[in-house]
C-alpha cells in the first residue's frame, strides 16, 4: 500500500492515568506509516491536558464525555471528534503490540471492520486468544459471543460507523455488552475482517467498579434488550442459550430464583449442555457467585 489511511484512536478512559500513558505509548509506537490520532475521552472525570501531544503524524488529543456518561458515550465523542478515514478502539489499560495497525490495515482492504487476536494477561499469567477465521459472520456471532473479538481490537471505517451501521448504542441498558451489540450490527452490514495473529494486549483486572450482584441487574436488564431487538436468535440456539444463561446466573446471583430458574430451562431446552445454566443452578443451591466468577477469572475466562 502507497497510501497508508490516517486513523483515530478513541480511549475511553476514567482515573486511571497510570495505565493511560502505557496505553497511549504502544499506540504512539505502532510501526504504522500513516497518521494516527489518539483522542483521550475522559468520562465522569476531569480531562488532564497534560496528555495532549503533537508530533509529525502522531497527535493525542484530551477531551470530555459530551454524550451520555459512559464507555458508549465517550467512544462516541471520540469518533466525532476527529477526522481519520479509520477509527480504532482501545482500552485505558490495555497495549497494542507494533504490528497491530498495519496488519489490521492491510487485511482490512476494502472491508468495513476488522478484528484481531489479543492476549489476556496480567503479572502472573497470560492466555492468547482468537478467531481461527479470516472473516466472522452475523451467524458466526449469534452462535455464540466470541469474547477474543475484543472492543480493543477494533478497527472500522469512518464512513461505516457514522453512517451505516451506526455508532456506539448508547441506549443499551448500563451500556453493558455494546460491543457484542455493535459487532452484531456490523456484521448485518458485511463479514468481519478478522486477523487471527496477536495484536492486542488485554490486561486482567483484579477488582471492578462493580461487585457482582451490583452488575447482575444490569446484565440480566441489558441481555434481556438484546434478546428483544435481535429476532435473529430464534434461529441460533447456541447464542440464545449463551445469554440465556448469562442472564439465569445473573438472576441467581441477585437471589431471584424463580426468575432463574425460568432462563435455566430456557437455555438448557436450545441448548442441554450450556455451562451457564448448570453454573446459575449452583448459586441457587446456594453456591456464591462471586467465587464462581472469581475462578473463572483466573483462568482467563467469564459468565
Amino acid at each position: 500500500m502507497n497510501d497508508w489511511p490516517a486513523i483515530t484512536v478513541v480511549i475511553p478512559t476514567r482515573n486511571r492515568t497510570g495505565l493511560l500513558q502505557e496505553t497511549i505509548d504502544s499506540i504512539l509506537g505502532q510501526d504504522y506509516p500513516g497518521d494516527i490520532t489518539c483522542v483521550a475521552v475522559f468520562d465522569q472525570s476531569p480531562p488532564d491536558e497534560s496528555f495532549a501531544t503533537s508530533r509529525p503524524g502522531r497527535r493525542v488529543m484530551v477531551t470530555p464525555n459530551t454524550r451520555q456518561p459512559g464507555i458508549a458515550g465517550a467512544r462516541n465523542t471520540g469518533v466525532l471528534l476527529d477526522d481519520g478515514e479509520l477509527v480504532a478502539f482501545c482500552d485505558d489499560t490495555d497495549l497494542w503490540l507494533p504490528h497491530r495497525l498495519r496488519s489490521q490495515v492491510t487485511a482490512l482492504g476494502g472491508g468495513h471492520f476488522a478484528t484481531c487476536g489479543i492476549e489476556l494477561f496480567n503479572d502472573e499469567v497470560a492466555f492468547a486468544r482468537s478467531v481461527p477465521t479470516p472473516t466472522v459472520t452475523l451467524q458466526d456471532l449469534l452462535r455464540k459471543q466470541l469474547p477474543s473479538m475484543h472492543p480493543s481490537t477494533y478497527l472500522m471505517r469512518r464512513d461505516a460507523l457514522t453512517g451505516g451501521f451506526g455508532l456506539v448504542s448508547e441506549e443499551l441498558p448500563g451500556g453493558y455488552g455494546e460491543d457484542y451489540e455493535l459487532l452484531l450490527r456490523a456484521a448485518r452490514f458485511g463479514p468481519i475482517v478478522n486477523v487471527p495473529e496477536t495484536g492486542v494486549r488485554v490486561r486482567l483486572h483484579t477488582a471492578s467498579h462493580f461487585s457482582v450482584v451490583e452488575s447482575s441487574e444490569t446484565i440480566s436488564t441489558a441481555l434481556r434488550w438484546m434478546l428483544e431487538r435481535y429476532p435473529e436468535f430464534t434461529g441460533a440456539p447456541g447464542g440464545y442459550a449463551q445469554l440465556a444463561g448469562k442472564i439465569a446466573f445473573a438472576e441467581a446471583a441477585l437471589g431471584r430464583s424463580a426468575q432463574a430458574l425460568r432462563w435455566i430451562g430456557r437455555a438448557v431446552r436450545r441448548r442441554p449442555w450450556e455451562p451457564r445454566a448448570y453454573l446459575a443452578l449452583a448459586v441457587t443451591a446456594g453456591m456464591p457467585a462471586p467465587a464462581i466468577v472469581g475462578r473463572l477469572h483466573r483462568m482467563g475466562r467469564g459468565i
